[in-house]
This record gives structure tokens, sequence and C-alpha cells, in this order.
């Protein structure tokens, strides 16, 4: 395979972004290991919450600067949020540890505990890097977090820009918006460097899947109102045509060829690179040396017997959420596993049932509407919409919180409300009428990826903390952390792939959950290869690889699980998900 175009004339920021799943870390990493043995410097830096550099490269990574010995020249960075925002609070609290009453230091503390203060410190991050041309690398490749996040991101820098020039930017001297002055030309200097395509240069990666180019290109649309004009296309992980009688990967292959087929005009336009499904999971440096190679001709014929996939349909599990009649269930995992079309399946399935339910999405870059385009008795579709959400906010505390401000008054609590960091609140506010719906529904959550969830999650856990701390040890009351505590009232399901990196992170975020008093309910293993008996070597070995995973997620994971198998359509419209539901793990639709 030729050097792929992006790769051509690199400049000194390349950013790669895209739907959860469609392999950006497997192209990002790949890519800088290339420039790296090119004889470049290179620094990779993951802006994801969820971030996985270390599971790919074998080490540990963290938000210090590490250099990698396998591969001279580079070094990872991950953008720890949690780490970040201490070190924030910290520069923030120190100056006045020694000068204020212990009681106010708890309270600044409380108000520097908040998504926003992550979000705030997590972005100083990443424009201090697209600013400063002293970094001592010859290049800098982003891996970024999921679509809907990264626009975010992405858009910040301008936003806090124009937050800073049009208004006073002190919103609270001590609060998440305190110092965001000292770097105005920190944001400045990264506006500048992402318009700047001899600077800065975008990749979309993409799955050939029809859904998946579809938001691609309003994300691309996004991205042009940014300013943003350096966009490559790189189509990744292409079933090769193996001929043969395999109904599957035919059925495969025909669909991604047809996808590429219909792909929207404003991506068809923009320079593309393909590259083809790997047999095995992009794990280690040899992998990522191989990436950009033509794969299929190194594949061989196999004569071990296919792993043993359990037995386990979605309907097991819909026929326990159903016996409580009504309650809150979130699907949740990486980007790409499939979280939308489970969640879409279990709300289908319910509603065809006769119950009352909800399906609604906090991923800003879902669609649900997609998935689920036919009207279906008993369901509601819905999504958080962040802007529409945060509209909603202004208003409601310019009604409430302004109706007695003087105009002075008003005008400052506006500009107090035009900060950026609003969009959280609101998404959160939002989250939580919809968490105080299931006490009456069945309300279905197709979460945002794992990072993005993890800060809607800290912004109710802090909303937790600071209704408890007012209202006291002797005063009852109800959080929407409490609900989602509360495993009479919320099911967690996580969904994953049969693959290293979702498993592992499946597993983080389990993790996280429990140290949040929230116990997962169920796992879902979702587009099984070999829950879909593949016969061509490739699909063969890729089911292989499976075993290992499928045995540890139902051995040390799941207190329940469903195996989905691979499908050869999209799953969307009500047919496809009640017939996701309805199959067992052991069938595929050809």
């Amino acid at each position: 395979m030729p050097t792929p175009g992006f790769l051509i004339d690199v400049p000194r920021f390349l950013l790669f972004t895209g739907k959860g799943g469609v392999g950006k870390t497997s192209v990002a990493c790949a890519s800088a290991v290339a420039l790296a043995q090119r004889g470049r410097t290179v620094l990779l830096v993951s802006t994801d919450p969820a971030a996985n550099l270390g599971h790919v490269f074998g080490c540990r990574v963290g938000a210090r600067v590490t250099a990698l010995e396998s591969v001279p020249g580079l070094s990872l960075l991950e953008i720890d949020p949690a780490e970040t925002a201490g070190a924030y609070r910290e520069r923030i609290i120190a100056p006045v540890r020694n000068l204020l009453p212990a009681k106010e230091i708890e309270s600044i503390i409380e108000q520097l505990s908040g998504s926003c203060t992550t979000e705030i410190a997590s972005f100083n991050e990443f424009t201090s890097l697209l600013g400063d041309d002293d970094t001592g690398f010859d290049h800098v490749v982003f891996d970024t977090a999921p679509t809907g996040h990264t626009i975010r991101l992405l858009r910040l820098p301008g936003a806090w820009t124009q937050f800073l020039d049009t208004g006073k930017g002190d919103a609270s001297c001590l609060g998440p918006l305190s110092g965001l002055d000292k770097h105005r030309a920190d944001y400045a200097g990264a506006v500048a460097a992402l318009q700047d395509p001899a600077r800065s240069r975008l990749v979309l990666v993409a799955r050939a899947q029809a859904s998946t180019l579809i938001e691609l290109d309003r994300t691309a649309t996004e991205l042009a109102a940014t300013g943003i004009t350096g966009r490559y296309l790189v189509l990744n992980a292409l079933l090769p045509d193996a001929g043969g009688d395999d109904r599957l990967a035919a059925a495969l292959y025909a669909r991604e060829r047809a996808a590429i087929a219909a792909m929207p005009a404003a991506l068809a336009e923009l320079p593309c690179d393909r590259t083809e499904l790997a047999p095995t999971d992009i794990i280690g440096v040899g992998a990522l040396e191989g990436f950009f190679t033509d794969r299929h001709t190194q594949v061989h014929a196999l004569d071990v017997a296919p792993p043993a996939v359990p037995d386990a349909p979605l309907a097991s599990l819909v026929d326990e959420i159903e016996a409580d009649g009504h309650g809150l269930i979130l699907c949740m995992g990486k980007g790409g596993v499939g979280k939308t079309t489970i969640a879409a399946a279990l709300a289908v399935a319910l509603a065809f049932r006769g119950h009352d339910v909800h399906l609604t999405t906090t991923d800003p870059a879902a669609h649900l509407h997609t998935t689920v385009p036919e009207a279906v008795a008993n369901l509601e579709v819905s999504r958080i919409d962040p802007a529409e959400a945060t509209e909603t906010y202004r208003q409601r505390v310019l009604a409430t919180k302004g109706a007695n401000l003087d105009v002075d008054g008003r005008a400052a609590l506006a500009e107090d409300l035009r900060s950026p960091c609003i969009e959280e609140v609101a998404v959160f506010q939002a989250f939580s009428r919809i968490v105080h719906e299931s006490r009456r529904r069945f309300v279905i959550v197709d979460t945002a990826p794992t990072g993005h969830t993890l800060l809607l999650l800290d912004a109710t856990g802090s909303y937790h903390r600071e209704v408890a701390r007012q209202m006291g040890e002797h005063q009852g009351f109800t959080t929407p952390l409490m609900r989602l505590q509360d495993p009479a009232q919320t099911k967690v399901v996580l969904v994953t792939l049969a693959e290293t990196t979702p498993v592992l992170e499946a597993a983080e975020l389990q993790s996280d959950l429990q140290r949040a008093g929230i116990t997962p309910w169920a796992w879902v293993i979702n587009n099984c290869v070999a829950a879909a008996g593949p016969t061509t070597p490739l699909l063969r070995r890729r089911a292989l690889g499976e075993g290992n995973e499928i045995h540890t997620v139902a051995t040390r994971y799941a207190a329940r699980l469903a195996v989905v198998g691979t499908r050869t359509q999209d799953p969307t419209g009500v047919g496809a998900l009640t017939e996701l539901v309805d199959s067992g793990s052991l069938t595929t639709s050809v």
C-alpha cells in the first residue's frame, strides 16, 4: 500500500476524529509510529476522557509525557480529566489556603469539583499544546474523543475567546472560571493553529457503514463552521473481497461497497485513503508498524474450531426488565460498540409488549431517529440536544433568578449564562428530568461514549454532594445519583465488543461505576463475529480472537450476559431491531 495521502507533507498538528469504534486510536497510533520511524519527534496525545493509548502500546501512560523506548522519537500523553482537574484546583486554592477559614476552603473545593472544572482543566491542556511552538516535538498527533465530545472541544477555543473578548470573564472570582483571562493568549493561539491548514490537518476516520458516514458528514459540516479547512478522510477496516461461498462475508462486503457508493457528496470530495480489516486486534508496536499494508494476502485458512459462544439472546434481558413495570435503563460503553442499537432494540421490544417507553440519548452526536425511523405505538423517541438544553436553561434562569434584578443585575446574569460551562449544567439538568420520569415509565438512555458519560456522572455526583451539604443529615431528599445507585430503580447495561480494548474499557467503566455506588446489571457482547459462524479465513481468525474475550466477560465481569451476532444489514428500523431481540445469539440474518 502506498503512503497514505494524509501522511504526505504532514503539518505540525495532526488531529483524528470520527464516530466511536471506527478505529481512530489505531489510525492515530499507526500514524505517530510512521512519523517517528521517518526520524521525526512526535508527541501522541489522547484527548479522550476514556483514553486507551496504554492498551495499544502495552505500557503505562498518564498525564505526564512518556517516551516510548520501543519507538525512538515517539512520546505519549493522555490528558487525564481527574488528574488535570486536581492540578487546576490546586493552582487556584493554594494562594488562599492559609488566608481563609477551613469552611470557606471546603466550599471553594466543592465549587471546583464539578464537570465544568474538569472540562476547563482538560481544555486548557489541549489549547496549551496547540498554542505552544516550543514543545520540542516536530509533530503533535491528537487521538480525540468520539465525535460529539470532539466537536465541543474544537469549538471551545473560539467560544472561550469570544466570552473573554465580549464579556468580563470574571463570573466567579474563585469558581471554575477563575484565572481564565490568563489563558487568553493560549485560546487565541489555538484558534489560529486550528484554522491554518499549514499548521493543522484534521483526519476524519470512518467505517464503510451508511449510518457512520451520514454522521461524519454532519460532523464535517459542524467542524467547517469552526474554520477548520485542512480535512482528509480515512475509510478504515474495509473487508476485502475474499470470494468463496461465505454468505456472511459476501453480504458484509456488498454492504460496505453500497455505503461507499452512497457516500454524502461533501465527504466524497475529500482526499481519501483506505485501510483493510485486520485479522486480529491492533495491539502492540508490531501491529502498528504493519497497519498501512494490504493484509488479506497474509491470512491463511485455519483448522482450529471456532470458539464456543453462549446462547444468550437479548430477549432474556427484556424479560427481566419487563418484570419491573417501569425503571431507568442506561446503555453504556465505548464508542462504536452499538449502544444506540441495543438501547433502541430494548425500547422497541418493551413498547411492543404494551409498555410506555421513552428512548433518549445523552450523546451529542447521536441521532436515534435514524435507528428508529418509524413511529412505534407506546414509544417516545427524543434526544438531549446540548444547544436546546442550554437555551432552555438560560431562559429559565433569567425568568426566575433574574426576575427581580435591576437592568445591571440582569445584564450581569446574562453575561454569566453565556459561559461555555453552562452547557454542562444544562445537559445535567435535562438528564435529571429524564431520570425522574423513570418512576412511572420505562426510560432507556443511549449514553454518550464512556468518557463523556463519566463527566455527566461527575456532575451528578457534584450535585448530590451539594444537596446533601445544604439539606443536612436530618432532612430527607432524593437526588439523581441516589436513583442511579438504587438497583430497584436503575439498570446499567454495559455494551461491548469481543475485542481487547472495548472489553478493557468496559471493565474500567464498571470499576468507576462501582466506586460511585452504581453496580452494572448486565453486559451485552454486540456484533460478535464468532456467533455468526463465518467461514472465510479472515473472519474465522477474527472469530478465534474473540473467544478469550467472550470467556473473560462471561466468567469475570458479567452478572448477566447477552450475545448478539454480527448482522449483515445495518440494524436500523423496527423490523431489524425486533429480529435482533427475538433471534438467539447463534443466528445471523443473511
